[in-house]
């Protein structure tokens, strides 16, 4: 008898307290398991009344690093995390738009700021949260910028001013460092990179 028969599927998982999902988002039930389906070969989430496999896959995160001449543009954070602290405008993508379009979105609405897209720049792996930054080179059209909702301040900043212990996040900091490397080098090939879990000391996010 198959699963909506109400047996369970062999090397099945009861999940009564299941953090990622309680209900199944297809039929309404409760009843979700983890186990690797037929033709898999990764434990996923399935609904035990109806057989729908929820896959849960890494989140994208957007954004581009403007230039004017030699300086970037920061946004100082509004929100958590990270409140008060420094970061490239960025954010995570949205569906039915490409990453292209989702950059330009995120750096209009925390900086207020209109870019000429270059190519992609870094791509920088979290695997321990899922999450996949990609990062643009851009060149600002001009200096009509300022903070947005999610920003309280945004401004220019010369490589000796980068406020390096002020920055939201490792992928930025990664960013930036390399950014200012491959200036000097005279070069900007596509970064693929993986950040590790970092120790803890405190807590926050990568």
């Amino acid at each position: 008898m198959d699963s909506a028969g109400g047996r369970r599927f062999p090397g099945a998982v009861s999940l009564p307290h299941n953090p990622g999902m309680n209900f199944c988002s297809h039929c309404g039930s409760n009843r979700m398991e983890i186990r690797v389906p037929e033709g898999d070969n990764l434990p996923r989430q399935v609904c035990a009344a109806c057989g729908t496999i929820h896959y849960r896959n890494p989140k994208i995160v957007v954004g581009c690093l403007p230039e004017w001449g030699d300086q970037v543009l920061l946004c100082r954070r509004a929100i958590e995390p990270r409140h008060g602290l420094w970061t490239l405008p960025a954010g995570f993508l949205e569906h039915g738009e490409s990453v292209a379009a989702g950059a330009l979105r995120e750096t209009l609405e925390e900086a207020n700021a209109r870019v000429h897209l270059g190519e992609l720049y870094t791509l920088i792996s979290l695997a321990q949260i899922g999450q996949v930054y990609m990062m643009f080179r851009s060149r600002l059209a001009d200096l009509d910028f300022g903070p947005g909702p999610e920003s309280l301040e945004v401004r220019l900043f010369r490589e000796d001013e980068i406020p390096w212990e002020e920055l939201a996040f490792r992928t930025i900091a990664r960013t930036l460092r390399t950014y200012f490397l491959d200036r000097k080098l005279g070069r900007f090939p596509l970064r693929v990179s993986v950040l590790e879990r970092k120790p803890p000391r405190g807590g926050g996010a990568p």
